[in-house]
């Protein structure tokens, strides 16, 4: 009994110890907590506050999140507008300097536009002639001879008549405005012969002064025939090498184009090239079809000029839309002036009529899918190209357009055969990224 009760106070003396070495270590931590100066865990945060106000940071008591790509944060939208403007800024700002470099040599583009009209015209004359047995050099020499003798016949022609008719002309017109002086003097509108002499004086007025400014602008029309010279000289000589030429002139603009983007230029080449033909071709076959039958009409009621007018209205039908109303509105205004008001109706009946069939049955017909232009697009262009460029721009537009869209489309349809055969190639900054080594190279 002895033996277990000394057992029990042993270790309860053992007991007691322990309880006082918990407590004298209990006493330690709270000390070292409550005192910085022991460097305990108070001290090293007070000294990380210290260490973040002197490099001029605002101290947090738990650590930020971090924050996100600035890219990530824009909306896709945004990004997608953003990369779209910006290209869209990069072409018109390369239109731009092509339209400031076309209108510092205006002349010498336009003459080369219109070598290229008179070209895909006389062109398959030549081939022609080629498969006849001629040589190269004398079928570009006759056909280029012969095609500026037809040119050149058909301005003598017109001038010639316009100077042999002018003084028939000049009588027809006094004699028509004197109609038309009788005819407001008893119409219902109440004018006076004193109103109409004081219109006429205005008018006198008027021209005696700025009998200067008539006079410079007839210097500035000499400057203009001077440039008109210029640029039909070049168009000849023009002509003469895209005739003789024209292959090797192509396969040499076909080595400035990269070597990626030369297999589409070549395959789109030979068909704006066929879409120019159709559009002059049939350009050339309507205008002269729409000559001859207002022409004839101008004939059988016996208008001053008629045959000078169908040789007008056969140029100005190379200005789609809108020269068809020009020359129309002057055949309309020279029969009114000369023949009366009933003869000037039965002229607009017939120019309306012609132009009718022209625009159904003529162009559907002649010139076909390849070369066809929404109407919008050709008044848009050509009104952009007389803006730009005068008649001349206007001339050149459409054919300009039509060709765009055929290259253009023959461009994406190649595409997509390349993207199905090979796949996406590199775009955008890719692009310039080299290629990734593959495993084990």
């Amino acid at each position: 009994m002895s033996k277990w009760s000394a057992l029990l106070g042993r270790i309860g003396r053992g007991l007691s110890q322990v309880e006082a070495k918990l407590d004298e270590r209990r006493a330690e931590v709270e000390a070292e907590n409550a005192d910085p100066a022991l460097g305990g865990p108070a001290a090293a945060r007070t000294a990380a506050v210290q260490r973040a106000e002197e490099a001029g940071a605002a101290a947090e008591p738990y650590p930020t999140r971090p924050r996100p790509d600035p890219v990530a944060v824009v909306p896709w939208g945004m990004r997608v507008a953003a990369e779209v403007s910006w290209r869209l800024l990069l072409v018109a700002g390369m239109l731009w300097v092509v339209m400031k470099v076309i209108s510092e040599v205006r002349l010498v583009v336009l003459a080369f536009a219109a070598a290229l009209l008179v070209t895909a015209l006389l062109q398959p004359f030549v081939v022609r002639l080629r498969r006849l047995g001629l040589p190269r050099g004398l079928a570009t020499a006759v056909t280029a001879i012969l095609g500026f003798v037809v040119i050149g016949l058909v301005g003598w022609f017109v001038v010639w008549q316009v100077m042999e008719n002018l003084d028939q002309l000049s009588a027809r017109v006094r004699d028509g405005i004197e109609e038309l002086k009788r005819w407001a003097l008893n119409s219902p509108f109440h004018v006076t012969e004193q109103q109409i002499n004081d219109i006429a004086k205005n008018l006198s007025d008027t021209i005696g002064t700025n009998t200067q400014e008539i006079t410079s602008a007839g210097l500035q029309g000499v400057t203009v025939m001077v440039e008109v010279l210029t640029g039909i000289l070049l168009a000849m000589f023009s002509t003469l090498f895209l005739l003789y030429d024209g292959a090797k002139i192509w396969h040499w603009v076909l080595g400035l184009v990269p070597t990626a983007a030369r297999a589409g230029v070549a395959g789109a080449g030979p068909r704006a090239w066929r879409t120019l033909t159709a559009y002059v071709r049939g350009t050339v076959l309507v205008a002269l079809i729409d000559a001859i039958f207002i022409g004839l009409g101008l004939w059988f009621l016996d208008v001053t000029m008629a045959v000078p007018l169908a040789v007008f209205i056969f140029l100005f039908a190379f200005i789609p839309l809108v020269g068809a109303v020009v020359s129309g509105a002057l055949a309309v205004v020279v029969a009114l002036v000369t023949q009366g008001p009933f003869t000037g109706l039965m002229v607009l009946a017939v120019v309306l009529a012609v132009q009718q069939i022209e625009g159904h049955v003529l162009q559907p017909f002649i010139l076909g899918r390849a070369v066809r232009v929404h109407p919008l697009a050709v008044v848009l262009s050509v009104a952009a190209g007389g803006m730009i460029a005068g008649i001349g721009g206007a001339v050149v537009a459409v054919p300009l357009v039509a060709v765009t869209n055929t290259v253009v489309g023959y461009l994406r349809v190649y595409s997509r055969e390349q993207y199905a055969q090979f796949g996406p190639g590199p775009h955008g900054a890719t692009a310039l990224e080299p290629a990734a080594a593959e495993p084990g190279e």
